[in-house]
């Protein structure tokens, strides 16, 4: 018996049929390094093509890795077979004016310094991107730093009239719906007009993020809140707190939360931000790894995106009336934990796949801490022109996030299923919602069940 399984084993037949069988075979960091060296050359991928299962080989070097094994079949999640990727024109329509004036009057100045600790401490930083041509030395802590303050609007909000909804997939097709409200908000070096550039709700923060379920039931007035500050150094793990109804109280979480799924979906606290990445800057660093031209779905029709109708099912991949889908410019890097504080961390590399106009991630690999891809994470960040009181700017987000290992996902949209209404931007926002300490300190938690 187990010299015939070692026969078919060398012969390939088992490992032929481990996607059969819902197993997979592995892809490995090192792949990482070869997908870089095969993607040198690009070419041109002219407008009007159709990239479609048949022919996909054909255009790969324009596809993430992650990507690319979907469209090979590795594991069980894979592209379906009526997928296909229309390309149109590339639109850089990400930022608003206030945005890029003052990326160039702060980015000059900006600077980083390594401690003797291995810490990263950024410098002279307010607002804007912080580098927007990263160069050596340091570059790909500096691509980190670009993405970690990359551009949305001073306030984002899914409220119950335009709810966020999620999608928990598991791998026999069954679906759990949960929808929430989310309100994310600068706190410090806001550039949006109608806004000061620190607000003094959550003091010594600059960012803030706000979640609550709303469905289903028994999940209601969970709520979480992270809090991230402006001296990383001092406090290099954002604050993350947790309601719990049940106890009708809120949980400040240990610093290794940050592997912990949020609410029980594919994303870790360290996923669930639309750049692709919500750790630090301190105790984080990146390897740059390649510039490339990269396939995504950068301006697309909203109404496309509601669950399942909106998508190509098992994998709830954008059907072809979402729109097209643009060649755009993207720094891939490699950003993991600094050695001294790598043990017990999840992931032993976040491959970011960083847009470079407003530089959130359109897509991230996520590799376990054995090296072997565990998730991808494609974020389809959308552009608007003239949105009202901010002009150009980053309109919202949907997102799939597939675990490979464990063979389910979880799709985001943030455009409300059924009532298909863009997300809040701004001071567009209900004024309820601009309510800082409600919805973006530790006391505003207390509030949740009044």
């Amino acid at each position: 018996m187990i010299n015939n399984l070692r026969r078919l084993l060398a012969a390939g037949v088992i490992v032929a049929l481990l996607p059969a069988f819902g197993w997979s075979q592995t892809t490995d960091r090192s792949e990482v390094d070869q997908w870089v060296k095969d993607t040198a050359s690009q070419g041109e991928l002219p407008v009007g093509t159709k990239i479609t299962t048949s022919n996909w080989q054909q255009y790969k070097n324009y596809m993430p890795l992650g990507m690319q094994k979907l469209f090979a079949g590795t594991y069980f999640w894979k592209i379906p077979q009526d997928a296909e990727l229309d390309i149109g024109p590339t639109i850089n329509n990400f930022l608003p004016p206030t945005w890029k004036d003052a990326t160039e009057k702060y980015g000059p100045q900006t600077t980083v310094e390594v401690l003797p600790n291995g810490h990263y401490v950024m410098h002279n930083y307010h607002g804007g991107t912080p580098f927007p041509n990263p160069q050596e030395p340091n570059k790909g802590w500096k691509v980190l730093a670009n993405v970690f303050y990359a551009y949305q609007p001073a306030v984002y909000v899914n409220s119950p009239d335009n709810v966020g909804s999620v999608w928990a997939v598991d791998r026999y097709g069954n679906v759990n719906a949960t929808t929430i409200d989310v309100v994310y908000r600068w706190s410090s070096y806001i550039t949006d007009p109608h806004f000061p550039q620190t607000l003094t709700y959550a003091p010594g923060t600059w960012y803030t993020e706000w979640l609550m379920e709303e469905t289903p039931e028994q999940a209601r007035y969970t709520s979480s809140l992270n809090l991230f500050y402006i001296d990383q150094e001092k406090t290099p793990f954002p604050d993350t707190y947790v309601f719990v109804p049940a106890l009708r109280r809120s949980l400040r979480l240990a610093n290794t939360a940050r592997c912990s799924p949020v609410f029980g979906f594919d994303w870790s606290y360290d996923d669930a931000k639309t750049n692709g990445f919500n750790g630090s800057t301190s105790i984080y660093t990146g390897d740059w790894l390649a510039d490339r031209k990269l396939v995504t779905l950068a301006h697309f029709n909203q109404d496309g995106a509601i669950f399942p109708d909106g998508y190509l099912m098992p994998l709830g991949f954008p059907k072809p009336s979402w729109g097209k889908w643009e060649v755009r410019e993207h720094s891939v890097t490699d950003i993991h934990r600094i050695p001294s504080e790598a043990a017990g961390y999840c992931y032993s590399s976040r491959i970011i796949y960083a847009d470079k106009e407003h530089w959130n991630g359109n897509w991230v690999d996520l590799f376990d801490s054995n090296h072997k891809l565990w998730k991808s994470i494609a974020y389809y960040n959308d552009g608007a022109d003239n949105v009202p009181n901010i002009g150009n700017s980053w309109d919202g987000v949907s997102s799939m996030a597939m675990d490979f290992q464990n063979m389910h996902e979880t799709v985001w949209s943030g455009f409300g299923n059924p009532a298909k209404r863009k997300p809040y931007l701004g001071i567009n926002a209900p004024k309820e919602y601009l309510d800082g300490v409600k919805y973006g300190s530790p006391s505003g938690l207390s509030m949740v069940m009044r």
